[in-house]
């Protein structure tokens, strides 16, 4: 498999799965635009778009990074804009950034619901609205959506590393990732016809990421997944087409292991 030459935009990728997704694609030859709010590091939040694209350079790869707040409009346009000034072209788009909660339901404020909401369903749909036209004049694309195990499971948590308290992953992130989901389906069926495709993949279990172990060092992830399975997924799709597969709801180990990936 090779990406030589195509352009792929992968948001959130300042660190975790769309830090791995975005330096796996660089490693397959495509040049990627890393989008994501982080410029500087924080203890519980370690890395930045700069440092992914740093170690995609030092990888001898080529990267961009552009500081994007997915909740802003005209800052997802920005990024769009500055990737086709860089780059000439959209080819890939990844959409990974996403936010969690696990606030109970009488408990959660409509602000809360709607900042789930703006990051994890409406960024998607302003994003591929940015992209979809591109794709469309360049007479092909792919749209990978990421999402969760949470849109067809509740499960439960630890709030934190010091903490027994076990909460239920909040309803406005499964509910935004089961409407990701179906956006997905929708789009596919109907930018299939531009030569556009546009699946959905998420892993099968919960994937430990430097963020994740940042804010609970001490939390038990041995039954946890590494990135790596979202990684090998995410170049199989990089690859597709309307031609090909699209409008699928993918789960990684599953690709994987069905294709020996």
């Amino acid at each position: 498999m090779s990406l030589e030459g195509k352009v792929a935009i992968v948001t959130g990728a300042s660190r975790g799965i769309g830090k791995a997704m975005a330096m796996g694609l660089a490693a397959e030859g495509a040049q990627v635009v890393v989008a994501a709010r982080s410029e500087e590091s924080r203890p519980m939040l370690p890395g930045t778009i700069h440092s992914t694209v740093g170690e995609i350079e030092d990888a001898g790869g080529k990267a961009l990074a552009v500081a994007t707040n997915v909740r802003d409009e005209e800052s997802i346009r920005h990024m769009v804009d500055r990737t086709l000034d860089e780059f000439g072209a959209v080819d890939i788009l990844i959409n990974n950034a996403a936010i969690g909660s696990y606030t109970p339901f009488l408990e959660m404020s409509v602000k809360e619901w709607d900042l789930v909401m703006s990051i994890d369903l409406r960024a998607p749909f302003i994003t591929c609205k940015a992209v979809a036209p591109i794709m469309i004049e360049q007479g092909s694309g792919s749209i990978i959506n990421i999402s969760s195990h949470a849109a067809n499971n509740i499960f439960s948590s630890t709030l934190s590393a010091d903490s027994e308290e076990i909460a239920i992953i909040g309803q406005n992130y499964g509910a935004a990732k089961v409407g990701l989901e179906r956006l997905s389906w929708g789009l596919a069926m109907e930018l299939g016809p531009h030569n556009i495709a546009v699946n959905v993949l998420r892993p099968l279990r919960p994937v430990v990421t430097e963020g994740f172990l940042a804010q609970r060092p001490d939390a038990d992830v041995s039954s946890w997944a590494t990135p790596s399975d979202m990684v090998k997924a995410a170049k199989y799709l990089s690859d597709q087409d309307a031609t090909g597969l699209t409008g699928a709801l993918i789960t990684a180990e599953e690709l994987v292991r069905r294709l020996n990936l």
